[in-house]
């Protein structure tokens, strides 16, 4: 028997139905917020990520799905959507537009080991904004975020922020890093070992070394910022506290990406279901990013969701909301295709509408409508044909009123 591959999901029932939730829930937010969507191909040339993403990190060196295509290009598939969506913004010059406000929301690709919350096909939703250096701007971002998990029903958040700073102090920081790690080079892990020289500021965040006291006592990066980004990051913060959005200083958080500047940020819920995916939302300021890809300098900020661990946070707080209650089910007995138009014009009139055509006896056919639950049963039979009206049934109270085909529509419109 054929079955999905290891780390892919088949979505349906509730999962789908949460699923969708969260879609239309983020949906609502952009256009509360005035982003535009954008959609980007599901597939980029391999040098894309490995410039844009950096090609010491993990995601890169590890877990990328990189193949050679038919016409010998190489290709790889979305392991995240910031580097494309910088992408099309530099190919279709949307620069001369002024600021951009973007999101998406689609699957990424990422070979890593399976658990529940981390997936090798898993959905993305974010933002991208490009054009506006402002704290203010990298606070909206943040609080966009919280608002939509907030919005979904979920409580145990914990918003965690730090800035890593301009390039400036980025360099040195790294510096100190090297030198300090140098000392212990001994006692990392082997990745670890390949970071000291490559990207020393991933060893913060290593899922084997950071919780050992030689890391947690290494030079803290709020000791390397340079004037401006002390000013950046209070102001950040002050804006944070001005629309009333809660966080945490985390002087260990980095990212995972070479891209980010200045600000980042995880939103993370401790449910223990996510155990140790529970990172919710994550992001932060890249102002270099566009420029390395070959763009206009240009500042940047965004965000990203892991779809598949709010559906399992929203699942185990059972704090979602449930599909919409079928409006109308038509119990069809009658030869000629009355019916079928009846359930059309339901249908075209903004009713939810479903039928049986397997030729049910009418026992099992009440099996079904108790299943599904409808506000309002139809029964259509010769009489009613005959007579040009409708049985109409609450489905509520078991009450039937018979209804002029004519005047349906108006009596649901009333009653519904």
């Amino acid at each position: 028997m054929l079955q999905k591959q290891k780390g892919t999901l088949d979505i349906y029932g509730t999962d789908g139905i949460i699923y969708k939730y969260i879609e239309n829930t983020i949906d609502s937010f952009m256009n509360l917020y005035n982003y535009e969507y954008i959609k980007v191909p599901t597939f980029e040339a391999t040098e894309l990520f490995y410039r844009g993403m950096g090609e010491t990190t993990d995601v890169v060196n590890k877990e990328t799905y990189d193949f050679v295509d038919k016409g010998d290009r190489k290709i790889t598939l979305r392991p995240e959507f910031t580097a494309g969506v910088v992408r099309s913004y530099i190919e279709n010059k949307l620069y001369v537009e002024g600021i951009k406000k973007y999101y998406y929301f689609g699957s990424a690709f990422r070979y890593e080991r399976p658990q529940n919350g981390r997936l090798r096909e898993f959905t993305q939703a974010g933002v991208e904004v490009f054009g506006v250096r402002n704290p203010k701007a990298d606070a909206e971002i943040i609080s966009l975020a919280y608002n939509i998990l907030s919005s979904l029903g979920i409580t145990d958040l914990v918003v965690k922020i730090n800035s890593i700073g301009d390039s400036e102090s980025r360099n040195n920081y790294s510096n100190a890093i090297k030198d300090y790690f140098k000392n212990d080079y001994d006692n990392l892990c082997d990745i670890c070992k390949e970071r000291l020289d490559k990207n020393p500021l991933r060893i913060l965040d290593c899922k084997y070394d950071s919780e050992r006291d030689f890391v947690k006592n290494a030079p803290k990066i709020k000791d390397y910022l340079n004037e401006e980004s002390i000013k950046y990051f209070d102001e950040v913060k002050e804006a944070l506290d001005l629309i009333g959005i809660p966080y945490v200083e985390e002087e260990t958080l980095v990212r995972g990406l070479d891209y980010y500047t200045d600000t980042v940020f995880e939103i993370v819920s401790n449910i223990e279901e996510l155990g140790k995916a529970n990172t919710v939302a994550a992001g932060g300021r890249y102002d270099n990013l566009i420029s390395l890809l070959d763009g206009p300098s240009t500042p940047g900020v965004g965000f990203a969701f892991g779809v598949e661990r709010i559906l399992i946070l929203l699942k185990e707080l059972e704090s979602y909301i449930p599909k919409d209650k079928l409006d109308v089910f038509v119990i069809n007995m009658d030869e000629s295709g009355f019916a079928f138009q009846v359930i059309d014009d339901l249908r075209g009139s903004g009713f939810s509408c479903e039928t049986d055509y397997t030729g049910k006896n009418f026992k099992n056919i009440w099996k079904v409508v108790d299943k599904l639950d409808p506000s309002y049963i139809l029964i259509i039979g010769e009489d009613e044909v005959k007579g040009g009206y409708i049985t109409v049934k609450n489905n509520a109270t078991k009450e039937e009123t018979k209804v002029k085909s004519s005047e349906l529509i108006d009596y649901l419109d009333m009653n519904l």
